[in-house]
């Protein structure tokens, strides 16, 4: 199994304005991932003003193939790894599942 640590948000941002999920467990590769951090920046800060509204699911996939992030209802971050679209919780990364929700464009931000 891979090793996992922990990516302290405070590690990051000095003063969240959300600071709950306090860290997130990643792997060694996503730990020093800078666009991953300021993706966790934006949603930690709620500072949106980077992202928009993508105007269609194309940009949100060619963003995630590229290997970006793009955010889910101001909260999550959202990564695409193994084919599989998955947002990013406090124990790590878990399989999005297709809702109603998923499917409104004004639920995603892309930067």
């Amino acid at each position: 199994m891979r090793q996992k640590e922990r990516l302290y948000i405070s590690d990051i941002i000095d003063n969240p304005a959300i600071v709950y999920p306090a860290y997130y467990i990643l792997s060694k590769s996503l730990i020093n991932n800078e666009i991953l951090h300021s993706t966790l920046e934006a949603i930690h800060q709620y500072e949106f003003s980077n992202y928009k509204i993508p105007k269609d699911y194309q940009e949100i996939f060619n963003i995630l193939n590229s290997g970006d992030f793009v955010i889910y209802k101001e909260r999550y971050a959202i990564g695409y790894f193994g084919g599989r679209v998955m947002y990013l919780e406090s124990h790590g990364w878990k399989s999005m599942n297709a809702t109603e929700d998923s499917f409104n464009l004004e639920n995603w931000l892309v930067g």
